[in-house]
């Protein structure tokens, strides 16, 4: 059984689609980073599937995708507006790099990070 996910005819591996959304996340003003921090982070980086995954990406039957990403927001920065910015950069760096329909981006925000 593979994980390859199928997109329109093309095959990619999760961890394809897993780095796009990470980067474009963590390209966002007001990320601290993608992902729990502490010990969660380190239980979320070990996990292969599942929602304690800091970056989850499934592709329905019509080809769309669906991401979830946790991240951290650095203190001061409006979590809404940064969260918004989380969808959008996801959402396009996911089009303009894959080239599929992109159905939601689900972002959670799982702490605060001060600056030291």
């Amino acid at each position: 059984m593979s994980d390859e996910l199928r997109l329109e005819g093309l095959g990619v591996a999760p961890s394809v689609l897993d780095t796009i959304v990470t980067v474009a996340a963590e390209g966002v003003e007001g990320i601290a980073g993608v992902g729990a921090p502490g010990l969660a982070g380190l239980v979320q980086k070990g996990a292969r599937k599942g929602a304690s995954r800091a970056v989850d990406v499934a592709v329905d039957d019509e080809g769309a995708i669906s991401a979830t990403v946790h991240v951290q927001v650095l203190y001061g920065h409006k979590l809404k507006d940064v969260a918004n910015c989380v969808q959008t950069a996801v959402a396009d760096a996911v089009t303009s790099q894959v080239g599929a329909k992109v159905a939601a981006v689900d972002v959670y925000v799982d702490g605060i990070v001060f600056a030291e």
